[in-house]
């Protein structure tokens, strides 16, 4: 069964993204798309937005479309619950309160995370020609998309060590610690909820999925918007373009307005040129709010135009590896950096790439593993890593001594 069109618009707190995100499904859903819409964001205003309730199943407010807010309390119970069982025997036997324990042993990000698992279990469903998501404001978004990654370095590297152990000094360890060991029920809900998160990102970098930034024409909406683009690419994830909401129409009728007019004008010439070779569509200050599918899709059509609001992602993702004889080249999508902002190094099978105060560690194919790093360079908003085949090793040279690099 093929994925269906995945779309997730994100982006600063405030901006719209959640009107945009209701207008696209809507305008889709007119045109003979069977479309979802849920929400990753707390907030939940896909309901306010549409004027109708929602619930916790997919519910129908127009032809073709549904709008679903997910019920983390019911999800938390499938994904999460025995492993909480025993975290609060854990926290039992040291004499922690029950309620105060109750709210330790909830995941953090809970309703986040589960509204992930909630996206992944509709996109298997079948029943979905587009899914709609509006995430949560930026930051957010990004700590969220980073997760399946991270726990899945924990869950390969450490986790089936750990399990090992677990299970041949249980009774030892138990005893020893004065508190219960976990079993092998809550080890495999940790196993099921890391299957589970790792399927989601194979989803959501897949080639039927993609990322839309929202913003409005402000300096400092546009430099989180920019930062936004920089790191959703690092982690693999295709941003396909960017709604710049909220502009003011015409030159302006007064001083007042005008002002803003020529703000806006700066800070969208920038946006251009900060987002070039992605669609740039601007969406107009209205004099009311739009509610409703009907004007939802009517503002959707407006900032759209002639465009395919969910045309599939072009290109070959933000990730590729070129192979040839005795050489090789990684490449990795990073809009709107410089070489001296990249940091490099080599561990093992991995390389490390660190942007800002983002890490992501890329495990290496086989064929790579085995050569060194020859250089690297950033060109064209694409972080290039060269490799090439190791010299042979010397007489009394371990072969460990070459197993970290730094790229300077």
């Amino acid at each position: 069964m093929p994925d269906p069109r995945v779309l997730l618009l994100t982006g600063k707190g405030g901006v719209g993204k959640s009107t945009l995100a209701a207008g696209t499904a809507a305008l889709a859903a007119q045109r003979g798309l069977r479309t979802l819409v849920l929400s990753t964001d707390a907030a939940h205003s896909l309901a306010d937005a549409y004027g109708v309730p929602v619930a916790a199943e997919p519910t129908a407010v127009a032809d073709g479309l549904w709008v679903q807010q997910v019920d983390a309390q019911l999800r938390f119970e499938q994904s999460w619950a025995e492993v909480q069982r025993y975290l609060l025997s854990v926290l039992d036997v040291v004499g922690v309160d029950r309620v105060a324990a109750e709210e330790l042993t909830v995941l953090p990000g809970a309703e986040e995370v589960l509204a992930l698992l909630e996206l992944h279990h509709q996109a298997r469903s079948g029943r979905w020609d587009l899914l709609v998501v509006d995430c949560a404001p930026t930051a957010e978004t990004l700590r969220l998309l980073a997760l399946p990654e991270a726990l899945g370095w924990y869950m390969q590297r450490i986790f089936p060590t750990q399990r090992t152990l677990l299970r041949a000094f249980k009774p030892v360890l138990g005893r020893a610690a004065g508190v219960p060991m976990p079993g092998d029920s809550v080890l495999d809900a940790v196993e099921r909820l890391h299957a589970d998160l790792r399927d989601v990102r194979d989803l959501l970098t897949g080639p039927t999925a993609s990322v839309r930034v929202v913003l409005t024409p402000e300096r400092v909406v546009l430099a989180e918007a920019r930062r936004a683009y920089t790191m959703l690419s690092l982690f693999g994830y295709r941003v396909d373009g960017v709604v710049a909401n909220r502009v003011f129409p015409g030159d302006g009728a007064d001083p007042w307005r005008a002002g803003w007019v020529a703000a806006q004008r700066e800070v969208l010439a920038e946006a251009a040129a900060s987002f070039e070779g992605l669609p740039l569509w601007r969406s107009e200050y209205r004099t009311a709010e739009p509610v409703g599918p009907e004007e939802l899709a009517g503002l959707a059509a407006e900032v759209y135009g002639a465009d395919d609001p969910v045309a599939p992602p072009s290109g070959s993702g933000p990730y590729t590896v070129e192979l040839a004889e005795g050489r090789a080249e990684i490449g990795l999508a990073l809009p709107l950096v410089a070489r001296k902002d990249v940091a490099l190094a080599r561990n093992g099978d991995e390389l490390v790439v660190t942007v800002g105060s983002y890490r992501r560690l890329l495990t290496l194919p086989a064929g790579l593993a085995r050569m060194r790093i020859a250089g690297a360079r950033v060109e064209d908003g694409r972080l290039r890593v060269r490799f090439e085949e190791r010299p042979a090793q010397q007489p009394g040279e371990r072969s460990g001594e070459r197993s970290g690099e730094r790229v300077t």
